[in-house]
């Protein structure tokens, strides 16, 4: 790991720490359905949306009153997104004229933007309206992101409350979340992005001259059926515009992901800079870090939100370390070829393959981690092009659970699921009866549990097997042998756990893939928060009792120790056959060449 590597990383925690602390106490606030400091203007707004849904902010509703608002309200979004894409060649803010898309490909983007997963199968300036990416996918990023801080703050609720049968309301955190929070985080960072260089208008796509015209290659059938190859001469180039920049602020504060462009965040009118590079990655992060610190305040202990981040940042440290080092390394192929790859004023060394010279390998490895990690997809480089061991370490952080930060809401949530099974498993060690924050964790909170954690493993290996062993999922494959494998595992982990990131050689906008990580996008979300907000009504139900000389603290070292323990164990060992096949046995094939 190089000296550039550790400096970003250590900068980075830092100004994280510094920001998601302030944050932290302004979401508490939301979360508690009062008056927000320095928003006090927009409460007219707020009451005046209640007033035309028709929706009573102070009822308060049950876990299956919540899940049945929440699943509804999504189900109609699905099928808005999936509309919107269907007729969008009729739609005004269409100045390429481009045509409606398929069936297959808007069912798995509608799912996938429900789900805050973002997948895309498709190249988003060469298929989506303006109208579309505005209304439909940034529309879907709001909400996606909204919902997953509804459902944390239902769980924390739980916790906190004593003998309560409500969870909160679903609208009037759904409400709440957007207008004080995503909106006008999402307005600060645009301004800022647009003030870095990424595009924000309706113009039609411009042809401009090449300084420097491009020789290709055309190939023609002759009269003999043998292809002819003729050279001819590019000297135009056609450049996308569009509302890039608040598509690109919701995309990354909401943990979304999903680009306007096909490269994403490689691309020059979403990520122009250095510090806009940094500050993406800032941005991601933000919201879930921050929400440990409600989840410190709300429960009225900030030991216990401090200890929920500590092993958050200390398995990404780790995560971060191994991806950063596996890419600076010398690459044997590339040294067999007596390629230099030492680092030094001129070049970045290591495995450049795949990365924007503009980044280099520690933001890049950096931006890999920081994506996987926190359940965005977004991406800077290409993952497919990445070290054996690089790749996986980003498939691992999905495989966990998305839960080392995790999605807005979701990291949280998860954590504290995994956070539910470590003081059972210590209680069980001790012989008494699990608590945690005074809530005494039962047989119905373990099944619970067990749904949540398990849902995921379920759908990766389920699909990846099926995709494996059927043609339509072989035919996709652009890599043979455990790359190819690699591609399809990496695929259902990005899908199930909502991530939405890939590597990049899987092609995946077929009929077969759309129906498959569609499924797995939406059971990977919804299958995972109906448990949760069971969780939440049970814990709400329950005395909350103070602590004694018997209670183990769930504050301190140990804690925080048997926390990442159980996430390691639990999580990866469900998958360890699978990487077996995949990245671990491409990393012996290359290092026994």
């Amino acid at each position: 790991m190089s000296t550039q590597s550790m400096a970003l990383l250590g900068a980075f925690l830092a100004v994280l720490l510094a920001l998601a602390w302030p944050l932290g106490r302004q979401l508490a606030k939301v979360a508690e359905g009062g008056a927000v400091p320095g928003f006090g203007w927009l409460a007219p707004l707020e009451r005046l949306l209640y007033r035309a849904a028709g929706v009573s902010p102070g009822a308060g509703m049950g876990w299956q009153s919540y899940a049945r608002a929440l699943l509804v309200f999504n189900g109609l979004g699905a099928l808005f997104v999936y509309g919107a894409q269907r007729l969008q060649a009729f739609l005004p803010l269409n100045p390429q004229a481009l045509a409606n898309v398929s069936p297959d490909s808007s069912f798995n983007t509608a799912v996938s933007f429900v789900a805050n997963t973002n997948w895309q199968g498709y190249g988003g300036e060469q298929t989506m309206s303006y109208l579309t990416q505005m209304v439909a996918l940034a529309g879907q990023n709001f909400f996606s992101a909204a919902t997953g801080m509804a459902v944390a703050f239902a769980l924390i609720r739980g916790f906190s409350a004593r003998s309560a049968a409500s969870i909160g309301n679903f609208w009037a955190d759904l409400t709440r979340s957007t207008l004080y929070v995503l909106l006008p985080l999402s307005l600060l960072f645009a301004v800022f992005l647009m003030g870095q260089g990424v595009v924000q208008n309706f113009n039609s796509y411009q042809d401009v001259q090449l300084l420097d015209p491009v020789a290709y290659a055309v190939s023609t059938p002759g009269a003999d059926g043998k292809a002819i190859l003729e050279a001819k001469l590019a000297t135009t180039q056609t450049i996308a515009m569009g509302p890039v920049a608040s598509q690109e602020a919701i995309k990354l504060i909401g943990t979304n992901g999903g680009g306007f462009f096909n490269a994403n965040s490689a691309h020059p009118y979403e990520n122009p800079t250095a510090l806009s590079n940094f500050v993406q990655m800032l941005a991601i992060f933000l919201i879930p870090a921050a929400l440990c610190f409600t989840f410190g305040r709300m429960v009225g202990d900030p030991r216990q939100g401090w200890a929920v981040l500590a092993a958050m940042s200390l398995i990404f440290v780790v995560a971060a370390a191994v991806l950063m080092s596996a890419e600076q390394a010398v690459h044997p192929q590339l040294a067999a070829l007596g390629v230099d790859q030492g680092a030094g004023s001129f070049q970045a060394g290591g495995n450049m393959e795949g990365k924007e010279a503009r980044f280099g390998i520690a933001a890049s490895s950096l931006f890999a981690a920081v994506t996987t990690a926190a359940s965005c997809g977004a991406v800077n480089a290409m993952h497919d092009s990445f070290t054996p061991i690089g790749g996986m370490v980003p498939m691992l952080l999905m495989q966990l659970g998305e839960v080392v930060f995790g999605g807005v809401g979701s990291g949280l949530y998860g954590m504290l699921v995994f956070a539910i099974m470590a003081v059972f498993i210590a209680g069980l060690m001790i012989g008494r009866t699990p608590e945690y924050l005074g809530k005494k964790i039962q047989a119905y909170e373990m099944k619970m549990s067990a749904i949540v954690i398990l849902v995921t493993p379920l759908l990766v290996l389920t699909g990846t097997a099926l995709a494996v062993m059927l043609d339509a999922g072989r035919a996709g494959i652009a890599n043979p042998g455990a790359h190819g494998f690699s591609e399809i595992l990496y695929a259902f982990s990005s899908a199930a756990n909502n991530n939405g990131s890939a590597f990049a050689g899987l092609s995946a906008n077929t009929p077969f893939y759309n129906t498959m990580l569609a499924t797995a996008m939406w059971f990977g979300r919804f299958a995972v928060i109906v448990p949760v907000l069971a969780i939440a009504g049970a814990l709400a139900a329950k005395p909350r009792l103070q602590a004694n000389a018997g209670t183990m603290p769930t504050h301190g070292p140990v804690f925080i120790g048997l926390l990442v323990g159980v996430v390691m164990l639990v999580g990866v060992l469900n998958y360890v056959p699978a990487l077996a096949l995949g990245p671990v046995a491409e990393h012996l094939q290359l290092y026994t060449k």
